[in-house]
């Protein structure tokens, strides 16, 4: 199995395991996972109304995206899950690991991870 196909597997893998420990619909919001595998996005949220006349919530919880050439961007992790860690240890190199949300200037001082 290529790299890119190995990180997607991985990447799918722990997100559905985070998705798992969330309810599919608490009161009127509903949890969605998104898989796409062909071209590497994967995506957990909520979204609906919370309350009655409370206002319309979309909340990205998990945001991962496998480029091309096999780095994994963490756009978001929303979660306590540390889901950088999780793909470490489910084999997904620091190296290949890029924390998208954090600015190009700090990445560089995150110790072992991928500026880009």
């Amino acid at each position: 199995m290529d790299k890119v196909s190995f990180h997607k597997q991985i990447v799918r893998k722990v997100v559905e395991k985070i998705a798992k420990l969330s309810p599919e619909k608490e009161g009127g919001i509903e949890n969605q996972l998104i898989t796409d595998d062909e071209h590497g996005h994967y995506l957990y949220f909520g979204v609906g109304w919370a309350e009655e006349n409370s206002g319309w919530i979309y909340a990205s919880f998990i945001h991962v995206d496998v480029k091309a050439d096999g780095k994994v961007w963490l756009q978001h992790d929303g979660t306590d899950m540390r889901i950088a860690e999780q793909l470490q240890k489910h084999g997904i190199p620091k190296s290949d690991i890029v924390i998208g949300f954090q600015a190009p200037a700090v990445r560089k001082y995150l110790e072992g991870y991928a500026i880009s």
